[in-house]
């Protein structure tokens, strides 16, 4: 079985018929394929917006459970909506898992994603089964929520659970470069002495 197989095999536990859920993307095009997608799976976006604004005015009225938002819109933008969202004290709203979806993900806007309280960020256009993988983390996802600073959402260090010694995730990623250079340089220099 494939490794995307596996993982939706081991999701399969998850039910998400129920599930309240917002789309905000300023494209109709892409609020529809969006609400195509996940009605692939069984989740019908109850709230589709094409503004922030929009989405701020039913976020005041009505729970969710889930919150899809694209990071570019104009007037606010998906970041500041996250933002708002947060810092609102509307709950159980605040707690919501966010994916934002962008069609240019560059670093600094992976940044600003983690860094304005989204659960997780996707490059558009995405397949239904990327989408499914990344709600299924979310609703699996048991970060706890902080506030630090002017920072208020889930726990921007993401852990690989190894029981004593844990290590967070770029500790482990500059050991892994660390050893692969070690081993390029290792095989120059076995380069040079055959030469």
């Amino acid at each position: 079985m494939s490794a995307i197989g596996e993982k939706l095999r081991e999701s399969a536990s998850v039910n998400l018929s129920g599930a309240v859920t917002m789309v905000v993307d300023d494209s109709a095009f892409a609020l529809d394929l969006t609400g195509q997608a996940l009605m692939a799976f069984g989740v019908r976006a109850r709230h589709a917006c094409l503004s922030a604004a929009e989405a701020k005015e039913i976020l005041k009225e009505h729970t969710i459970d889930l919150l899809l938002v694209d990071c570019e819109m104009p007037g606010m933008d998906g970041f500041e909506l996250v933002r708002w969202l947060r810092r609102s004290g509307l709950e159980p709203n605040a707690f919501v898992p966010v994916i934002m979806t962008a069609a240019h993900i560059r670093r600094p806007r992976v940044a600003e994603a983690r860094d304005c309280g989204a659960s997780f960020i996707i490059t558009k256009p995405f397949s239904a089964t990327t989408l499914l993988e990344r709600i299924i983390w979310v609703a699996r996802d048991t970060r706890p929520f902080l506030e630090v600073g002017d920072y208020f959402g889930p726990d921007r260090r993401f852990r690989k659970t190894l029981g004593l010694g844990e290590e967070r995730r770029a500790d482990m990623i500059r050991k892994r470069e660390l050893e692969a250079a070690k081993a390029a340089e290792a095989a120059s220099l076995a380069e040079g002495e055959a030469a």
